[in-house]
């Protein structure tokens, strides 16, 4: 009974992770590359796992320009 003695743990994915997931494939993987990435490591941080904050931070900012350059 693995973790019985604590909550369970949910990931919770922010507005921009959201947006990340539902841009198409290779939009991600042009937003991961611009950022310095791949794309398995930008997918893990659109589900909410853990990557590194440099990565997070590189991934948010590309999400950001590419979602001003589209209004």
């Amino acid at each position: 009974m693995r973790g019985f003695l604590k909550p369970s743990f949910r990931h919770n994915p922010s507005e921009s992770q959201k947006a990340f997931q539902g841009l198409s494939r290779r939009r991600r993987v042009r937003l991961a590359e611009a950022a310095k990435t791949n794309l398995v490591k930008a997918s893990q941080w659109a589900r909410g796992a853990a990557v590194a904050p440099a990565i997070a931070n590189a991934l948010d900012a590309q999400l950001k320009a590419h979602l001003a350059k589209k209004k």
